[in-house]
């Protein structure tokens, strides 16, 4: 199956996304190609600015702070589980900062919170879907895989901390 994916600068860095045929984001990652290959699966991926013009305009809208929310069509491939941690991700306010038992709790399950980690962690459409935003219930900066630096930083960028 044919995607298509770009790679554009941020003030964190490279940042990539994929979308399929139809335009829909299927996967971003802080990196290039390498680092986008790794959270999706296709055939061909084919180099595509004018398909991802749009993800590239909302990504710089919101490192200017004039976005807080993406409106980008979605099409991640996961389990129901997946999904609705995915949506429960989304629905976390720019600046805010939830817990992985705040989330399992939402989710109806508060025995759940290592299973809602494991899903956030398989999050394939990172910042859009903002995996970010969720951290330890003592205030730790975990679970995030472009590290730990990266998610401090973009939630400085949100307000949700304090610049160190």
């Amino acid at each position: 199956m044919r995607q298509f994916y770009d790679t554009f600068a941020t003030p964190l860095g490279d940042f990539s996304v994929a979308l399929d045929a139809n335009g829909s984001v299927i996967a971003t990652a802080f990196g290039g190609l390498a680092e986008l290959r790794e959270r999706f699966a296709a055939d061909e991926v084919v180099h595509d600015p004018t398909r991802a013009a749009a993800a590239r305009c909302e990504v710089g809208e919101y490192f200017a702070g004039t976005r807080q929310q993406f409106t980008l069509k979605l099409a991640s491939s996961g389990t129901p589980f997946q999904q609705s941690v995915w949506a429960a991700l989304q629905q976390i306010p720019f600046g805010e900062t939830h817990s992985y038992g705040q989330l399992a709790t939402q989710l109806g399950n508060p025995s759940a919170s290592r299973a809602v980690g494991r899903a956030n962690g398989t999050n394939p459409i990172c910042l859009i879907v903002p995996c970010h935003r969720v951290i330890g219930s003592d205030g730790s900066l975990t679970g995030f895989a472009f590290g730990e630096d990266l998610k401090r930083r973009l939630l400085e960028h949100e307000g949700a901390l304090q610049a160190v």
